[in-house]
């Protein structure tokens, strides 16, 4: 595992702080697994934008969906 440091503003490490006692799990931790959401929430937003941004892209209307979905 690689070591990587950075800074934070106050605030937030105060915030950080507070969560690691409440819930009695590392900074690192929650650190870790806030960068990981983050990361594959990005990932999804680069799909989706190369999908949108495709000129061969087939779309549906919002009607068509509903219909082809059953949902009224």
């Amino acid at each position: 595992m690689r070591t990587q440091s950075l800074r934070m503003p106050e605030g937030l490490a105060m915030k950080l702080d507070r969560l690691a006692k409440r819930t009695r799990r590392s900074k690192t931790s929650h650190i870790l697994e806030a960068l990981e959401k983050y990361l594959e929430d990005q990932e999804d937003l680069d799909v989706a934008l190369a999908r949108v941004r495709d000129p061969g892209a087939e779309w549906v209307d919002h009607a068509e969906a509903k219909r082809v979905l059953k949902l009224g």
